[in-house]
């Protein structure tokens, strides 16, 4: 495998940079790409080999918003593909600065990076950089949210509604069908928001369950959620439920610990099957559940799509990471096939239960790129 480089890229970024100046960026436009919504075909594995881009670096490079595990997995399952495919290996971490993200994206382009997989921290701002990587012949991958040749995203909705309905379910057996719930949101994130809709959804018709907290913390990440759920808990000090992605959830976890207010009891869940959910899961207490999205899996096969690109191979337009609700009797099959995602992409069955892939493009028809919030639901 080889070894990531993190790019010590300049902290100053001028005018030009972050509004994009008029007559340089008319001089570099190119293809909008697909901006209405479409439904895509089943991926052709099959397809035409086309045109390997030219003039590009053999490097994969990844544009990281911050260093939840989550993401630590997406690096992880980048890194592996590399090197089995001989591609160097950059990271770029923007830990939530939008600013140095962008800054970090162009550095790419001026290096003529051949691959980019980024999960943004500001995705309108990043579009443009992101756009100008795709015209220049890039591969670029992204986490959710559009432009990108080759986008990935969960059926949202279907998340949200695993979860919610795992929480309904305990709320109805275990809690004789009363709770108070706090739902930790991404709902200015219009990508995310079907999660927390189908959150509502599952608990809405339950008489004994009052929602007394239902708001975004101001970063997502585990300092985040403990500072949410420490302000929660000065007007609501008694919790039964909480929702959310897992490094939110894991910092209201650590906020009812210091505040003496864990129970065993409790319904704690999250998104995205981070190890430390899932170690807290095993241990039997307050967490409950988490919906796996598997991130070194798909972060696997972003990086071999990404070798493919730059060998000239059709690669998927989007892609569905298949959310399932990790318990007591899957986790250890869930970890071996985290431990070795190479082994998941290797077999259609076992890559199967983790990805679903659509449409076809390669360098000689990019300007078909994904420029609308790609979803398999249509609701």
């Amino acid at each position: 495998m080889s070894r990531p480089r993190t790019i010590p890229l300049p902290r100053i970024l001028s005018i030009c940079l972050l509004a994009a100046c008029p007559v340089a960026s008319r001089a570099q436009d190119g293809p909008q790409g697909i901006t209405v919504p479409a439904v895509f075909p089943a991926f052709d594995a099959n397809a035409a080999a086309c045109t390997p881009p030219p003039g590009l670096q053999k490097t994969l490079g990844f544009a990281q918003d911050n260093e939840r595990q989550f993401m630590q997995g997406v690096a992880r399952g980048l890194g592996l593909a590399a090197g089995h495919r001989g591609l160097e290996y950059r990271v770029a971490l923007a830990a939530n600065d939008p600013a140095r993200m962008i800054e970090q994206v162009q550095g790419f382009r001026a290096a003529s990076v051949g691959a980019v997989v980024a999960a943004p921290v500001d995705p309108p701002s990043l579009s443009r950089s992101l756009q100008q990587l795709i015209w220049s012949g890039a591969y670029v991958g992204t986490v959710v949210p559009p432009p990108a040749t080759s986008l990935l995203n969960a059926p949202q909705y279907l998340t949200g509604k695993v979860l919610g309905d795992a929480a309904a379910s305990y709320i109805k057996g275990r809690l004789g069908g009363r709770a108070r719930v706090v739902l930790l949101t991404h709902d200015s994130l219009q990508f995310l928001a079907p999660r927390f809709v189908a959150m509502r959804d599952s608990l809405k018709g339950m008489p004994g369950v009052t929602v007394v907290a239902d708001l975004s913390p101001q970063t997502v990440n585990k300092e985040g959620g403990f500072e949410a759920m420490r302000t929660i808990l000065l007007a609501h000090p008694t919790i039964d439920v909480v929702l959310g992605a897992d490094t939110v959830v894991l910092g209201a976890l650590g906020a009812l610990r210091a505040a003496g207010k864990a129970r065993p009891d409790q319904f704690l869940g999250g998104i995205d099957g981070e190890p430390e959910a899932v170690a807290e899961i095993k241990s039997g207490g307050p967490y409950k559940a988490s919906i796996s999205l598997a991130s070194p899996v798909f972060g696997y096969a972003m990086g071999q799509h990404a070798a493919d690109w730059l060998e000239g191979k059709s690669v998927p337009q989007a892609m569905d990471i298949l959310p399932s609700a990790l318990s007591l009797d899957n986790i250890a099959r869930y970890e071996a096939d985290l431990a070795d995602p190479a082994s998941v992409y290797a077999d259609p069955v076992r890559r199967a239960a983790y990805l679903k892939m659509y449409g076809n493009i390669c360098y000689d028809t990019r300007d078909r790129y994904v420029n609308f919030p790609w979803s398999s639901e249509r609701r």
